[in-house]
């Protein structure tokens, strides 16, 4: 604990220790060691931001010009930007994922963010419309209040970002929650906040127990909206809060995507693919290829090829630009995805790479190595739930029928990539697939522009693009009477 930082709760852009003075550890997943202190925030903190939140709206915020409104949070991502090698190391130093990750992937995707809702300020607009009578009718599209977002520890800051950006660009203010296990880089923004010269208020940022100050958060009346990415049960239970005030939610949940790879696919182009796909950010992706489906004509190529390329993935310490591949992010998690292993073994599926915890030559942190099993059926438990780690499990198929009905058959619809040479082949199971986003001859691939969001129990809602706007906007039609 020796040397650990020490970092205070975000309100009304002042820095404040908890109301009941109570920390929590944050510990670095590569070393096991204790790298930061926060304050653990409840509900009489939780109060004071709702406030300073609702403040904000009534006073300087509310009062800003669109266009000045857009300039400020553009100037987040620019300022971001500027201290991209700072916030980089923090988001790295509590998730566990490589620096090469956090500096050249995420946060320029965080920062760009930024630029695009920005832009979107002064364009989010109301219409006229022709109605009956002699009258005049026009709507306005107007911010919902005080939104909260609670975010996971997979991608903190630009998970973060993805609600913050559009909730400021529509007018809103905002209160922000970050995993408990990753709070460095949330706490980094509500630095970069000030440095801008972003109102009081505006932007919150509560650390502290999701058991407790997230369901604070859920029935707190003086929050308008919540934004939510984590787990579907978690999902389910903020839909059951939120009903008592009638909350505005968005859900972005779990998945278990499929990976589908037809007999005529580029062979090295999908393994690369495949590999990407379930083990980039160590498989704790929301959206991760967790679910190869492959012919059963090249699937004995095919997981040859995958098993190869899995072991030469080595861990590697997180902070070395050359590491590809990183601790996950917590004890808990590590546990969680050895029992996953364990059980996929005991299910009778045959383990062709890793499955193993495994370190960096220090004995301590929470690597696992990738993970590829074969002669997976899709009644067991690793092709069934969500694992969110470096584990995938290879099921085959005879025919393109039955690639899609796999595919399918889960409850989740978060994401699918399919991967093959015929064109018409690939945009007729693309319209087939359950999934807000499907990816053809390529996966993981994002932009700030494009929608990103579920179907069935992945969740409901969208971030990014402009269609996220609507997820934090109300419309006001208004009728004026021209009769004479």
């Amino acid at each position: 604990m020796a040397g650990a930082d020490q970092k205070h709760l975000f309100i009304n852009n002042e820095w404040r220790p908890s109301a009941s003075g109570k920390t929590m550890e944050v510990v670095n997943p590569a070393t096991e060691e204790i790298c930061a202190i926060v304050a653990s925030g409840d509900t009489a903190d939780l109060d004071a931001a709702v406030l300073a939140a609702r403040g904000a709206l009534n006073g300087p915020w509310g009062q800003m010009s669109a266009r000045e409104r857009g300039r400020l949070v553009r100037k987040l991502g620019e300022r971001l930007m500027e201290r991209a090698d700072e916030v980089a190391r923090l988001e790295t130093l509590h998730n566990g994922k490589p620096i090469m990750e956090s500096r050249h992937i995420e946060i320029p995707a965080a920062a760009e963010c930024f630029e695009y809702y920005g832009g979107w300020s002064d364009k989010v607009m109301g219409e006229t419309i022709p109605v009956k009578g002699n009258y005049l009718n026009y709507t306005l599209r107007e911010p919902l209040g005080v939104c909260a977002a609670i975010v996971p520890w997979n991608f903190p800051l630009l998970i973060a970002v993805w609600k913050i950006a559009p909730a400021l660009a529509c007018g809103n203010t905002i209160i922000v929650k970050p995993a408990s296990q990753t709070p460095l880089t949330a706490l980094a923004l509500g630095e970069i906040a000030i440095e801008v010269g972003l109102p009081p208020g505006v932007l919150n940022i509560l650390t502290g127990p999701g058991a407790k100050l997230g369901q604070a958060i859920v029935e707190h009346p003086g929050i308008d909206k919540i934004a939510f990415t984590g787990d579907t049960s978690t999902g389910k239970s903020i839909m059951k809060g939120a009903a008592d005030t009638l909350k505005k939610i968005t859900l972005e949940l779990g998945g278990k995507s499929p990976n589908i790879v037809l007999s005529d696919a580029d062979i090295e182009s999908a393994v690369r693919g495949v590999t990407i796909g379930i083990f980039y950010g160590k498989g704790e992706v929301c959206a991760a290829g967790s679910r190869l489906l492959v012919d059963k004509s090249i699937k004995n190529e095919f997981i040859d090829k995958l098993a190869a390329r899995a072991k030469k993935m080595v861990a590697g310490d997180p902070m070395d630009p050359k590491t590809r591949f990183g601790a996950l992010s917590s004890r808990k998690q590590m546990e969680t995805v050895l029992r996953y292993v364990a059980s996929g073994k005991q299910e009778g599926a045959t383990l062709v790479a890793g499955g193993e915890r495994t370190d960096i030559g220090t004995g301590k942190g929470f690597f696992v190595q990738p993970t590829v099993f074969a002669d997976v059926t899709p009644e067991m438990t690793i092709s069934r739930e969500e694992i969110f780690g470096p584990v995938l499990t290879a099921i085959e198929f005879a025919d393109l029928d039955e690639a899609i009905a796999r595919a399918n058959d889960t409850p989740y619809g978060l994401a699918a990539g399919v991967w093959t040479k015929d064109i018409k082949k690939a945009h007729y199971v693309a319209r087939k697939l359950q999934a807000g986003t499907v990816w053809i001859n390529t996966y993981n691939v994002y932009d700030t522009a494009t929608p990103f969001g579920g179907y069935k129990q992945s969740g409901f809602g969208r971030e990014m693009s402009a269609h996220a706007l609507e997820h934090y906007t109300q419309i006001k039609s208004v009728w004026v009477d021209l009769n004479m």
